[in-house]
């Protein structure tokens, strides 16, 4: 049985900078001690999805339902509720444009 291994934030960036810069997933591997290769893609699917939030989390610790990730500032926090609440809009906005096409059709 394998132990986890936790990365601090400073190689996980290191990491995604050398793979941004083209440098192979071996050498990136090699050179900074990273033990699994799909780990190095979760960590840019996280950066390019701009979660750099869960960068910071210990791995295999998920938040807890509801709770989210903690903001730095509240002016961050009130530009992730806002984001949040544009999105509910969005969805809101297509159940109804399902709805209407759906009652035109005879």
């Amino acid at each position: 049985m394998t132990t986890r291994v936790s990365y601090p934030v400073e190689i996980k960036m290191k990491a995604i900078e050398m793979r941004l810069a083209g440098v192979p997933v071996r050498v990136v591997m090699n050179e900074l001690g990273i033990r699994n290769k799909t780990q190095l893609k979760t960590w840019l699917c996280w950066y390019r999805n701009r979660d750099m939030h869960r960068l910071e989390q210990p791995d295999g610790k998920q938040y807890s339902y509801g709770k989210g990730p903690g903001f730095k500032s509240e002016m961050e926090g009130l530009r992730a509720e806002n984001q949040f609440l544009r999105q509910q809009i969005e969805v809101l906005k297509k159940i109804q444009g399902v709805e209407r096409s759906c009652r035109l059709k005879p």
